[in-house]
């Protein structure tokens, strides 16, 4: 996908909670997010937010949303509108820059690649994609898989 190519049909708001360094620009994140919309079929304009956050913020948004007592990679949020409401309001990401650092370094992968990975997975479960169940987690990853080859991304999965 050239983004220059066509006008953006998204609109991504990208909040640095901690010093940019080594943090991808938000113009790559729109970018991502872009490439997922369009790999998931989405052919509506969409909004959202992703707010890069320190292990604190992480561990303490897991806790109190999934009862989970650590930081993970990324959190999503759906937008809940009221009936009736018809805007563009996808939700929010969440991306936890040490963890997915680590997980990077971890799994010998660039961190950029990770963190593009991670923002096509968060806007897949925006989109009302899961993996819970073993059916569903391999149609999302095949849909991962797709939209980062499309970015020059290898598997990440492999």
């Amino acid at each position: 996908m050239n983004p220059r190519a066509t006008p953006s049909r998204a609109t991504v708001h990208v909040n640095y909670a901690l010093p940019r360094r080594g943090i991808p620009a938000a113009g790559s994140f729109r970018r991502w997010v872009e490439a997922a919309l369009s790999g998931a079929g989405h052919g509506r304009a969409a909004e959202l937010s992703i707010r890069i956050v320190d292990a604190e913020e992480g561990r303490t948004l897991n806790r109190t949303y999934r009862k989970r007592d650590d930081a993970t990679n990324v959190l999503s949020f759906p937008a809940e509108l009221p009936p009736g409401v018809d805007l563009p309001l996808l939700g929010d990401l969440v991306i936890c820059a040490p963890v997915v650092a680590r997980e990077a370094s971890e799994q010998d992968k660039t961190t950029r690649d990770h963190y593009a990975h991670m923002t096509i997975h968060g806007v897949l479960h925006l989109l009302g994609h899961d993996h819970i169940e073993e059916a569903e987690a391999q149609r999302m990853e095949a849909m991962e898989r797709r939209i980062l080859a499309g970015l020059g991304i290898a598997d990440p999965y492999r």
